[in-house]
């Protein structure tokens, strides 16, 4: 038993040398280039002596396999006065410390994923599936590890280093310093960008009329992007048009012509989003972070005047910059048969004995924009299942739209409407897939159908009645 074990051992030390040999030391060639010349010349002196030896590992290892001798023993060639394979390492080779001239250029710490390529791995897996797993595990362990440069530099060398690490630690709080600075600057001219936002909010809900001036300077701009059909300039006779207050749909419109937010609402979103009055952005005044407001005038969906998202942020420890760390999220008070986050389906089922039919009804999660406001928990951080993924995913995608909301959608709301954001942000619809969001949306559809059949052993045939439950279509404003 101790003697497969310790075969076992071997061959797995072995096998791991020779991966890393082969995946993570640099090819010959870059290896080559990175010494300096006395020590390239030794290589080339050793190089076939190496090759032999390597040879005679092999060789000493498929004659352990055979042998019912300690590997120690049956490791030395029968006949000969060579000693066996010394695993207690007695008789030690001094290397040469590793310095700028025989150290690879790029000695950076090993990153996630690293050690196996992609190529190594499916030849291990189709081979030894148990050796993969094996050499994959010893590898993790690797990640993150020394090249041993540092380590092997004089005390007096390390020391200075250490001041220097010091030093970058000073320099990591006047960052801290400077992003939490930058950030009250932001919620400085905030209140100074406030009297436009509210300007804007009375002529979009027309609750105030534009002055003259502010007609001819609107006029002026729309002149200079030569915007022929400016509604300033049109004398538009029909008067049922001239009653028309503030602006119709522009927050819907606005919306829409942002790529990302266009795939998320649906056609039933559109008709909520209508009673969108303003989009709102308030910092927060006892730690670092922001509200989003969504102000919506009384409609049919659902109780709430205001839905808001709180993201609040956390400070990197590494560059001292504001990242995000939590968010929460308005619990939205739906209104009966008009909650847009579900759809109801119905199964057509036939009992295969009395050939009668009934018809049975299921609610199940519906794609939509306000899934936004949804308060998303982080899974926990080992946790490395799929749906952990997912919702890492969910979450990160959630944090972007804050962002665009907070730094282009809010401050720019009128270039998004007419469609000049799409220009000066280099953006264009047709570059953006129908799998952009796929991650977003909380929907199960690897439902087991099982569930809606009933005790009598009934057959179903699903369809949908709503044609709310058809995917969303993009239309451009």
């Amino acid at each position: 038993m101790m003697r497969k074990v310790g075969i076992a051992s071997f061959v797995g030390i072995m096998g791991t040398a020779l991966l890393l040999r082969y995946t993570i030391v640099p090819d010959e060639e870059k290896m080559l280039k990175s010494l300096g010349p006395e020590t390239r010349a030794e290589y080339e002196r050793n190089k076939e002596q190496r090759r032999q030896q390597h040879e005679k590992i092999m060789a000493q290892m498929m004659e352990s396999a055979k042998s019912d001798q300690p590997i120690w023993k049956s490791a030395a060639p029968s006949g000969s006065n060579e000693k066996g394979i010394d695993i207690k390492n007695e008789e030690k080779q001094v290397d040469t410390a590793p310095t700028p001239q025989n150290t690879p250029v790029f000695t950076a710490p090993l990153a996630a994923g690293a050690g196996i390529s992609s190529e190594t791995a499916d030849a291990l897996a189709a081979q030894n599936p148990a050796l993969l797993g094996l050499l994959q595990g010893r590898l993790s362990t690797l990640i993150g590890a020394s090249s041993g440069y540092i380590e092997s530099l004089p005390k007096p060398v390390r020391e200075r280093v250490d001041v220097l690490r010091y030093l970058q630690q000073q320099h990591t709080e006047i960052d801290k310093k400077l992003h939490l600075e930058i950030f009250e600057l932001e919620k400085k001219y905030s209140k100074l960008y406030a009297p436009l936002y509210e300007r804007r909010t009375a002529i979009v809900q027309g609750t105030a009329e534009p002055t003259e001036e502010e007609k001819a300077e609107g006029a002026k701009i729309a002149e200079a992007e030569q915007q022929e059909e400016s509604g300033i300039q049109e004398q538009d006779e029909d008067k049922e048009k001239q009653d028309v207050k503030g602006i119709p749909e522009f927050w819907l419109t606005t919306l829409k012509s942002h790529p990302q937010l266009a795939e998320l609402i649906t056609e039933r979103d559109e008709e909520a989003i209508k009673y969108l009055r303003d989009i709102r952005l308030e910092y927060l005044g006892d730690k670092p972070g922001f509200k989003l407001e969504f102000e919506f005038a009384e409609n049919p969906f659902f109780a709430n005047a205001v839905l808001s998202k709180t993201y609040v942020y956390e400070q990197s420890d590494v560059a001292g910059d504001l990242e995000f760390g939590s968010a929460t999220g308005t619990e939205i008070d739906w209104k009966p048969d008009h909650d847009l986050s579900v759809k109801v389906e119905t199964k057509k089922q036939r009992h295969k004995t009395t050939n009668r039919t009934r018809v049975v009804k299921r609610t199940v999660p519906a794609e939509t924009f306000f899934s936004f406001f949804a308060t998303v928990k982080e899974p926990d951080m080992n946790d490395d299942s799929e749906v952990a993924d997912e919702t890492r995913d969910r979450i990160e995608l959630d944090y972007e739209l804050a962002e665009e909301f907070k730094e282009k959608i809010i401050p720019c709301a009128i270039d998004w409407f007419t469609g000049k954001a799409l220009e000066y942000e280099g953006l264009d619809e047709e570059e953006y897939d129908d799998e952009f969001m796929d991650d977003y949306y909380d929907e199960d559809d690897d439902d087991d159908e099982d569930e809606d059949e009933d005790d009598s052993d009934e057959d179903g045939l699903s369809r949908s009645v709503k044609e709310a439950a058809e995917p969303p279509q993009c239309k451009n404003q």
